[in-house]
């Protein structure tokens, strides 16, 4: 969870979420988001220990709230694990090409951008002049090949990255709470502009919607359920543990972030190594801070590509998408196919598109099957009271509509555009569904 969760939105989106919209108030975003993932993330658990398979918000959509709305919830998934992918990728290459620089080589531009970017209109791309953005490209088909082999190899990998990143984080904290500046915190929520979003409450809650994306990950822990030792005392635990562990760091880190540097200068892809940078005393930091962001940004793609195959797998096998995606490797026991397909598509958009573009379409995906599986946990508390469950949401009714209103409340901040773009993506999902899904459903032919 903690390998999934750390990554682009700690090293990246920290910096221009407080320049654009919320100011040192970044602290206050971030506890907003903290506080939508933790009461989804209660209702993420008691699902994990009650129904432990496969396919995360998908399956437990599919046994409460029935075909259509878990096939819906499982389209999103796929836009929030596949493009996330992409996206972290994306920040992963910026991080490499700056460490090389710092190191006195200089990667060719037309290699390292996206050729494709974000026009004025809605859906309107213009190209930059670049060819590839070949790291990115490149990191997508090492991390599909390290999924293609098994879930052991890519646990251990994952260990040793997580305590790489982790370490910076809290070299960072821990030096760089000795050059806080407490000017740099006045105003502490800056006045709003008048334009919605930018600056006041209304850019602190805009922020929260938006450095969200900070925070996707521990859901994806539920996805290998099937492949746990113990998912009923496993899952509660993988799952709750690291978004405490998480929330607790972003706090520390965006307090002293915006402490160090007036959240003004922020905006930046690297706004960590920016503050170092202006700090002399700590230049040393910066090139440890760049390899723990490349680090970081690994682990999270490897969690998301890690869960994709197995959201397609459980999809596949209850009809909704072709029979290919469930098939298993007879030696690593993996879902290659599923594998290959998403590594391949992941480079695919990795290469072609800026995080502008990517990084708008994956909060929403998410926040849209949080708040599903929030109320999929108080329907079947009521529906189907008999199933065993090792692990309770307290005060369910508190508990779950509250975490709904909360990632719902996240979801309306978010930008025009993103929605415009979910509702392209809605279509397309559900033209897939009724010209195949429907027709191959595994629950249309038993006839329940």
């Amino acid at each position: 969870g903690i390998g999934a969760i750390i990554g682009t939105g700690i090293f990246v989106l920290t910096g221009t979420a407080a320049a654009n919209h919320a100011g040192p108030a970044l602290i206050v975003s971030f506890l907003i988001a903290g506080l939508g993932c933790a009461l989804a993330g209660l209702c993420y658990a008691e699902f994990a220990s009650m129904i432990p398979v496969s396919g995360s918000a998908y399956s437990y959509s599919y046994a409460t709230l029935g075909e259509l709305v878990a096939w819906f919830i499982g389209w999103n998934l796929i836009l929030e694990y596949l493009f996330a992918a992409a996206t972290v990728a994306v920040g992963w290459s910026g991080y490499v090409v700056s460490l090389v620089e710092q190191l006195g080589m200089h990667l060719p531009d037309a290699l390292t951008n996206a050729p494709l970017t974000k026009g004025e209109g809605h859906f309107e791309l213009v190209r930059t002049g670049a060819l590839i953005n070949l790291p990115a490209v490149l990191v997508v088909a090492a991390i599909t090949a390290l999924c293609y082999v098994g879930i052991h190899q890519s646990a251990r990998f994952n260990a040793i990255v997580v305590a790489i990143k982790v370490t910076v984080i809290v070299l960072f904290i821990g030096f760089g709470m000795w050059v806080i500046d407490g000017a740099n915190w006045q105003p502490f929520i800056p006045e709003n502009t008048g334009t919605f979003g930018k600056f006041g409450w209304s850019g602190v809650v805009q922020a929260a919607g938006i450095i969200f994306f900070a925070y996707i990950g521990f859901d994806a822990v539920s996805t290998a359920a099937q492949e746990a030792k113990n998912p009923q005392r496993d899952m509660p635990i993988g799952i709750l543990a690291s978004l405490a562990v998480c929330t607790v760091l972003y706090v520390a880190v965006s307090a002293v972030l915006t402490g160090m540097v007036h959240y003004s200068e922020l905006n930046t892809p690297a706004p960590v190594a920016l503050a170092l940078d202006r700090h002399p005393e700590l230049s040393w930091l910066a090139g440890w801070i760049k390899l723990g962001a490349i680090a970081g940004m690994t682990s999270v793609m490897l969690v998301m590509m890690l869960g994709q195959p197995r959201i397609f797998y459980a999809m596949s096998r209850d009809g909704l998408l072709p029979p290919v995606f469930r098939r298993v490797h007879p030696t690593h026991k993996t879902p290659y196919v599923g594998t290959l397909i998403t590594g391949t598509l992941a480079a695919l958009i990795a290469g072609l598109f800026p995080v502008t573009i990517l990084g708008e379409l994956v909060s929403i995906g998410t926040l849209l099957a949080f708040t599903t599986v929030c109320i999929g946990v108080l329907v079947l508390r009521y529906t189907r009271p008999d199933i065993p469950r090792h692990f309770k949401v307290p005060a369910p009714w508190f508990v779950c509509i509250t975490g709904a209103l909360v990632c719902t409340g996240m979801m309306v901040s978010l930008p025009q555009d993103t929605w415009v773009r979910l509702a392209g993506w809605t279509v397309l999902g559900f033209l897939i569904y009724f010209l195949y899904g429907f027709r191959h459903s595994e629950l249309r032919k038993s006839g329940r």
